[in-house]
């Protein structure tokens, strides 16, 4: 069986938007056959399903707090690695099921190549290409080919907490950004086993800043950027920010269509 998770806090209102897009995109592929699971975190769980809207009834909602895996917890700062260490919280959602995770700003409207062959498989993994390599402190454990976690797989019966307290035991590094913990995921996963790679045309990763792509994948798209509320620069004499609002807006009537709404 499949099962599908997805996590959220106190994010840019537009990546509830996303959110709700990703959802109704994985329901339309998977239907009823998958199960579904969405982690809260730092909101009340009323508001997080009022930003959302609308989602299908088989959507099961669960609030977690800050209990990290005792792998990981002599590694994080206060600020739980600018706040993505929530995404291990918990480790497993589905332990008996393959496992995909997608980011709440990942749209899927296709099944890619790779995620079918992942699914057909019992041992294997799923990540997706990107177009930097982006693995912190963990970049000589990674490999040289860009890898994002914003879709994670993982097979039935993996314990992904022995994978990353391998990685820890080899680099143990305290998790202070976003790339860290990346980096630790993507370390854990491709030290594991053989993992397909979801191609970076199948799911674009879609913003106005390169080297991004400003254009829809043929399968999805990842659009990086969009929870944050203050980039905290400039493109082109506009507030960064306001930039990445107004490509989402220019495609999200398009998104909907794609995903079935």
């Amino acid at each position: 069986m499949l099962g599908i998770r997805w996590t959220i806090g106190d994010v840019n209102p537009r990546g509830f938007d996303a959110l709700r897009l990703s959802v109704w995109g994985a329901f339309r592929l998977f239907g009823e056959a998958a199960r579904y699971v969405i982690y809260v975190n730092t909101i009340p769980l009323g508001e997080a399903r009022a930003r959302t809207a609308d989602l299908p009834d088989v959507i099961e909602w669960q609030v977690v707090e800050r209990a990290i895996p005792a792998c990981l917890e002599r590694h994080l700062d206060g600020g739980m690695a600018e706040g993505v260490a929530w995404k291990l919280v918990p480790l497993r959602a589905f332990p008996d099921d393959h496992e995909l995770a997608l980011d709440n700003d990942v749209v899927l409207w296709g099944v890619p190549p790779a995620l079918a062959r992942w699914l057909a498989d019992q041992t294997s993994f799923l990540l997706a290409a990107d177009v930097s390599a982006c693995f912190g402190k963990f970049a000589s454990l990674c490999g040289e080919r860009p890898i994002n976690t914003g879709i994670r797989g993982l097979p039935p019966g993996f314990c992904l907490e022995t994978a990353i307290a391998r990685v820890l035991s080899l680099h143990g590094a305290p998790l202070v950004s976003e790339t860290d913990e990346q980096g630790l995921q993507v370390a854990a996963i491709i030290g594991s086993g053989p993992t397909a790679v979801i191609d970076v045309e199948d799911v674009t990763i879609c913003s106005p800043f390169p080297p991004h792509v400003p254009h829809l994948g043929r399968s999805g798209a990842h659009f990086v950027g969009l929870n944050t509320r203050r980039l905290g620069w400039t493109w082109q004499g506009r507030a960064a920010e306001d930039v990445r609002a107004e490509h989402w807006d220019a495609h999200v009537l398009e998104i909907a269509r794609r995903v079935g709404m």
